[in-house]
């Protein structure tokens, strides 16, 4: 059973899965929203250009029909009036033309967004397979396709026999106006008309638009076995991960084990913790931490301290006040200044013994650190 539910499609697309399908030119689209966007455009636009338009055209094909016979026997007139009364023509019904391929350049933008692909001209022969056409065909889409081109011609049928039967009269009585009025006003009636059974493909895409936007993700939907690969994909494998972050925690200890020949001083627990400070103060104003550990890796510091002949100090409270409160390659706080100091002078009058002779100098015993900076004794 969990293998089951595994392979259900139950998960939405991921972000990197609607990428990729953007990437195939996969978008969300309504061909009713872009029918209906383009039409409604031309019908406006020849509802509000029609009549000028109208008597541009009509002037123009007066002009070519009415040519002058002094122009009939020149060679090429004939030419260079089709050509200028082509032009006209064609800025005539440029605004219609602009118009519309506006709207139909706008419209994806409202559903799925612009998407420039070539991955869609790819040659496949499955949309060849005859069996894989007719699955599409008796799909659940082609169904909703179906029902809404039957949707669609019920629609159109009943307003355009409303329009009609409403009109009756204005189209029985154009035939007792003149040419020119009659002409007008049925114009005026075809483009209303044309604009009332436009409107009503609203509805089909109305209802559309929420469809292809729920078939979109329905089909983009991932397995929970996918969405693990997913995730494996983008982030790696969980185990190479770890021993990535291993190698790097131990390129970090090495390299953090290196600065302990150049310290100045390991302050211990003295098993449990150890940390070795270093005061440069050309760098630096304070000691600054170049090594920290506990148990292990604090035997180490201290071993490596012994080796390269740095001083190692036992002050339980400062070690671990040190541990606690200082970050790898970092001042120590302002609030261990004070015991930290006396732990330097310490240094110096030992560096001074062993470069003079003399009198061996005592370690200090009474350091103590602030208040609230000592976590504990812990063990060690």
């Amino acid at each position: 059973m969990a293998e089951d539910s595994d392979l259900e499609k139950s998960e939405s697309a991921s972000p990197r899965r609607l990428e990729q399908a953007r990437e195939e030119g996969q978008v969300p689209h309504s061909r009713e929203l872009a029918t209906f966007i383009s039409l409604m455009v031309g019908v406006v636009a020849l509802y509000v250009l029609g009549r000028w338009g109208g008597h541009r055209l009509m002037d123009i094909m007066k002009t070519g029909l009415s040519l002058p016979r002094s122009l009939a026997f020149e060679p090429g007139a004939m030419g260079r009036m089709l050509e200028n009364l082509a032009g006209d023509a064609l800025l005539t019904v440029a605004p219609l033309l602009i118009a519309t391929v506006v709207a139909a350049l706008v419209t994806p933008f409202l559903v799925g967004g612009w998407v420039f692909t070539t991955k869609v001209l790819r040659f496949d022969l499955t949309r060849l397979d005859p069996l894989q056409g007719l699955g599409r065909m008796f799909s659940t889409h082609g169904l909703v396709e179906l029902v809404k081109a039957s949707l669609k011609a019920v629609l159109v049928a009943v307003v355009g026999v409303w329009v009609v039967w409403r009109e009756r009269d204005h189209l029985f009585a154009l035939m007792h106006q003149p040419l020119a009025t009659s002409m007008d006003d049925f114009a005026s009636l075809v483009l209303l008309s044309s604009l009332l059974i436009v409107a009503s493909l609203a509805l089909i895409a109305a209802i559309d638009v929420p469809f292809q936007l729920w078939e979109y993700n329905r089909r983009l939907r991932m397995t929970k076995e996918e969405v693990r690969q997913e995730m494996k994909e983008q982030e790696g494998d969980p185990q190479i991960k770890a021993r990535i972050r291993a190698a790097q925690r131990e390129m970090s200890r090495r390299r953090m084990m290196s600065n302990v020949p150049t310290a100045d001083v390991v302050v211990t627990n003295p098993t449990r913790y150890a940390v070795a400070l270093k005061y440069d103060p050309d760098k630096a104003g304070a000691p600054i931490v170049v090594a920290k550990g506990m148990n292990t890796i604090a035997m180490n510091i201290r071993e490596l301290a012994r080796d390269n002949n740095v001083p190692i100090l036992e002050a339980p409270p400062l070690a671990r006040a040190l541990y606690a409160h200082c970050e790898l390659d970092e001042m120590i706080p302002a609030a261990l200044y004070t015991t930290v100091a006396e732990v330097m002078a310490w240094v110096m009058q030992l560096n001074h013994w062993l470069a003079e002779g003399g009198l061996p100098p005592e370690e200090p015993t009474a350091l103590s650190v602030p208040e609230g900076m000592d976590p504990g004794p812990g063990e060690g």
